[in-house]
C-alpha cells in the first residue's frame, strides 16, 4: 500500500460541521481548537449513550432474575460447578 494512503487510512475520517460564523470567529480569537472540542463532546456523548444502554440491559436482567429464589440460585451454581 502506498505510504500516503496508509497514513490517510490510519489517521481517521474527515467530517464537516457547520457552525455559526460568530462562533468560529470568537473561537479563533480565543485560541480554541474546535476540532478538539468536537472530539471531546462526541466522546462524551458516546460514553453517555453506552451508559444508558448498559443501564437498560441491567434493568432487563434484574427483572428476569428477580423471580429466582435462593434455592434455585444454589442449585444452578452447584450444577455449574459440577459440570466443570
Amino acid at each position: 500500500m502506498e505510504s500516503w494512503l496508509k497514513h490517510y487510512c490510519s489517521s481517521g475520517f474527515g467530517y464537516s460541521v457547520r457552525v455559526r460564523r460568530e462562533l468560529k470567529e470568537r473561537a479563533e480569537q480565543l485560541g480554541i481548537n474546535i476540532r478538539d472540542i468536537v472530539e471531546k463532546a462526541l466522546e462524551n456523548a458516546i460514553r453517555e449513550k453506552e451508559r444508558e444502554e448498559m443501564r437498560s440491559i441491567a434493568s432487563e436482567l434484574r427483572e428476569l432474575l428477580c423471580g429466582i429464589n435462593d434455592e434455585e440460585w444454589t442449585r444452578l451454581i452447584r450444577g455449574n460447578r459440577d459440570a466443570r
